[in-house]
């Protein structure tokens, strides 16, 4: 599983030209699926993401993590984190889950991160054509894979 976590002031997710989740500060997170992610996965990751200390503290030093500042949050399932770029120019999405198995992982990723945060979460709609708009803050973007934790 692998995330792509942005800082923001603002993000919103528009789909079919309607706002479907909009939020002030905090992080939007795009959420790539694979096919042998598992609930470990799952929990390690928002647990991680939740406490990952990449908000300012009084003195400018990224030393608050979302929990801190009571931030609020996106999270968007993107397949194409998933992409293989070795061979060609085409990438292969080989390595994504397919829907069956990412939209239970995807909405358990939720799950889990709401009850981490204590609050609800903003999403996007798994498979539509989504408009994601963000000012980002710094910028700061982090990439996560919770088959990396060592």
């Amino acid at each position: 599983m692998k995330v792509v976590i942005q800082r923001v002031s603002e993000a919103s997710v528009t789909i079919n030209q309607k706002v479907v989740s909009e939020m002030n500060s905090g992080v939007l997170i795009l959420l790539g699926i694979e096919a042998k992610d598992t609930q470990d996965d799952i929990l390690w990751l928002s647990k991680k993401v939740a406490n990952l200390r990449i908000f300012n503290d009084e003195n400018e030093v990224m030393n608050r993590s979302l929990l801190d500042v009571e931030g609020d949050a996106i999270v968007v399932s993107q397949f194409t984190l998933q992409a293989s770029t070795k061979k060609g120019n085409r990438p292969s999405y080989l390595k994504a889950a397919r829907p069956e198995i990412a939209i239970p992982l995807y909405e358990s990723f939720v799950n889990q991160f709401e009850s981490d945060l204590g609050k609800k979460v903003g999403t996007g709609e798994f498979g539509a054509d989504m408009k994601i708009s963000l000012l980002n803050d710094g910028p700061v973007t982090i990439i996560i894979d919770s088959k990396n934790r060592v």
